[in-house]
């Protein structure tokens, strides 16, 4: 079992920046991929960024390409998302995930584990 909790999330105004972050005990955490998605009052959750388990691959959704960045530390069992230039558009609530399969590829079927959400709002 993995347990994971997001903090970070607030209010910000549009062009400003916040950093996420999922904190993650239990089993081998860094066996598993992880990834963020976000989830939209009235839409769909979507897949956000996602990193491979040794941090050496990463995916972005094409809406947030060049201003999010997701990492990962391992010694501390922690992923990050570093967002910039944010925009209304991303106010959404943002969960941290881990994908058994290790890669952190979008598509939701891979993921085990799940946070229970960090509200972002973005203001213009």
């Amino acid at each position: 079992q993995v347990q994971l909790v997001e903090s970070g999330g607030g209010l910000v105004q549009a062009g400003g920046s916040l950093r996420l972050s999922c904190a993650a005990s239990g089993r081998t955490f860094s066996a598993y991929g992880s990834g963020w998605f976000r989830q939209a009052p009235g839409k769909e959750r979507e897949f956000v960024a996602g990193i491979s388990w040794n941090g050496a691959s990463t995916h972005y959704a094409d809406s947030v390409k060049g201003r999010f960045t997701i990492s990962r530390d391992n010694v501390k069992n922690t992923v990050y998302l570093q967002m910039n230039n944010l925009v209304p558009e991303d106010t959404a609530v943002y969960y941290c995930a881990a994908d058994k399969w290790g890669q952190g590829r979008p598509g939701q079927e891979s993921y085990v584990y799940w946070g229970q959400g960090t509200q972002v709002t973005v203001s213009s």
